[in-house]
């Protein structure tokens, strides 16, 4: 109830700034977490980019106003924190189809993005495994590619990653496990958001996590010591795998007495065929307890 009631506290202070500059700190201090935190659980909670949300608000209040004729397009486009008529144009179109010039002054339909409410929803009926590992200082060695950030079905940038990876390189990289997770793994970390776009990117590596750093590999990357919360997903892959990441955000997180901190969130599968029914994987989240 009190995560509840802190995420329309923060979707209130959006409604009240969406004509000026949003402090994405403060935001995330009304809902108690850091920014980082607030935008991966945004998205899980309801479907979009904290960003996108911000710009779908602003540019239904800016149609509202255009339908209105009280003001040029320019005072608008300014209001809402655009520079010109033709970058509101572009994002005004993007969203809702239509140019804001079809728009001033007429009675013309458009789509609406209302403001946000968070209620009660019954969730997390069904149990989540997940256990708390303490790791040294390790190193993630192998390849890494900057990807865009995708939050539903398959990351085609990460498929074609993989497609590259032959099995001279996943013996060469096993030979160099060493600690937990074991054997291939992957992992994403240096998340961004583009906050005018919506958009984002992050470092994804594929390799093996090893107690030394290994010089011969394209891609190393070192992983400071803490606690993981370390979470189980059984079925069908990706479809399971999405559902538990988004339950981890949405349900484990605002409830449980760990925050996330900084380092990458690793996902090990146990093998190659991820068609089979009971396939099993394993998602590594670095957290640390709430302050």
């Amino acid at each position: 109830m009190e995560f509840l009631e802190k995420m329309n506290l923060a979707v209130e202070y959006i409604e009240q700034r969406l004509e000026s500059e949003i402090d994405y700190a403060e935001l995330a201090s009304l809902v108690g977490c850091s920014e980082y935190h607030l935008s991966r659980i945004f998205p899980f909670i309801t479907g979009q980019s904290l960003s996108l949300y911000i710009r779908r608000r602003r540019l239904s209040r800016a149609a509202e106003e255009l339908h209105q004729k009280a003001q040029n397009l320019i005072d608008i486009a300014v209001k809402y924190g655009y520079s010109s008529v033709d970058s509101f144009s572009r994002a005004f179109r993007e969203i809702h189809g239509l140019s804001p010039a079809h728009v001033h002054g007429s009675n013309q339909s458009i789509r609406q993005y209302a403001k946000l409410t968070f209620s009660i929803s019954i969730k997390g009926a069904t149990a989540m495994t997940f256990r708390l590992v303490e790791k040294d200082q390790f190193w993630i060695v192998g390849v890494k590619k900057i990807v865009p950030i995708v939050f539903n079905g398959p990351n085609k940038d990460i498929d074609e990653m993989w497609g590259t990876v032959t099995m001279e390189m996943i013996q060469r990289w096993k030979s160099t496990s060493n600690v937990e997770p074991s054997g291939i793994i992957s992992a994403s970390t240096n998340f961004s958001e583009d906050r005018m776009l919506g958009a984002g990117t992050l470092d994804h590596y594929i390799g093996v996590a090893t107690s030394s750093p290994n010089n011969s590999e394209s891609a190393s990357l070192v992983v400071q010591g803490g606690t993981w919360a370390v979470f189980e997903a059984v079925g069908n892959f990706p479809e399971n795998l999405q559902n538990i990441w988004g339950r981890i955000y949405s349900e484990w997180l605002p409830s449980a007495n760990y925050q996330v901190r900084k380092g990458p969130e690793i996902l090990w599968n146990e093998g190659p065929d991820t068609k089979k029914p009971d396939f099993r994987s394993e998602i590594w989240i670095p957290v640390e307890s709430k302050k």
